[in-house]
C-alpha cells in the first residue's frame, strides 16, 4: 500500500479523513500564502487550485514515494477571493456582506508523488446565506468562537454555522474543505486504498 500525508494541520480535513478511516500521516505544507496571493492573477477557483498545488510540492521532496495531499479552498464572492478574517470585528463585517447573498466556496485538491503533480480536483459550492436577523447575528458571533477566524467564511458548516445558510448547492464534503469521494476514487487508484 502506498502512504499518504496531509500537507496540512486542518482539523477539519483530518477529521473527514479519519472518520473515513483513510490510513495518513501530516506534514503541513510551510508555504507563503501571502506572496502566493499576491503575485496570483488569475479567478479565485484558480488560486485556490495553485495553493494545493504549492502545499504538496512544498512537501512531496520530503515524503520520498509516499503521496502527498495539498488542499486549499477560497471565499469567492463578486470574483473576488477572500482570506480568512483577521479578527471578530472582520468576521463580522463579513457575515453582514454576505447576508442575504450567495457566494461560492471554491476548493483545489492536489496529489503529488516525488515532486511531480499526479492527480488534481477542483469543487465548487454555492452557498446561499439567509437573510438573518441582528439579533441572530449577535448570539452567532458570541457562541462561533475561533471559527470566526479559522475558516475563509466565518463559519463552521457542520455545526452552528449551518444556521447561516437557506441552501447549499455542492457537496457537504467539498464546502468543508475536502472534497472526499472524488479522493477516495484516487487514493484507490494510486493505491493508498483498496480497490
Amino acid at each position: 500500500m502506498t502512504a499518504l500525508v496531509l500537507a496540512s494541520g486542518s482539523a477539519s480535513r483530518r477529521a473527514i479523513l479519519d472518520k473515513a478511516c483513510v490510513p495518513f500521516t501530516i506534514d503541513p505544507a510551510d508555504i507563503d500564502e501571502g506572496a502566493v496571493k499576491a503575485g496570483f492573477a488569475g479567478t479565485p477557483a484558480e488560486l485556490a487550485l495553485e495553493l494545493a498545488r504549492q502545499k504538496a510540492l512544498a512537501v512531496s521532496p520530503r515524503q520520498a514515494g509516499k503521496l502527498v495531499l495539498g488542499a486549499d479552498q477560497v471565499l469567492e464572492f463578486e470574483g473576488r477571493a477572500y482570506d480568512k478574517s483577521r479578527d471578530e470585528a472582520e468576521a463580522r463585517a463579513r457575515l453582514i456582506m454576505l447576508r442575504g447573498r450567495t457566494h461560492a466556496l471554491v476548493g483545489g485538491l492536489v496529489l503529488a508523488c516525488d515532486g511531480q503533480i499526479v492527480w488534481q480536483h477542483q469543487s465548487r459550492c454555492e452557498m446561499h446565506v439567509r437573510n438573518v436577523s441582528d439579533s441572530f447575528l449577535d448570539r452567532y458571533m458570541r457562541d462561533a468562537g475561533s471559527i470566526l477566524t479559522a475558516g475563509v467564511g466565518g463559519y463552521a458548516y457542520e455545526g452552528l454555522g449551518a444556521q447561516l445558510f437557506e441552501r447549499v448547492e455542492g457537496d457537504f464534503f467539498s464546502v468543508l474543505g475536502l472534497p472526499l469521494l472524488p479522493l477516495l476514487d484516487a487514493l484507490r487508484q494510486h493505491g493508498v486504498l483498496e480497490g
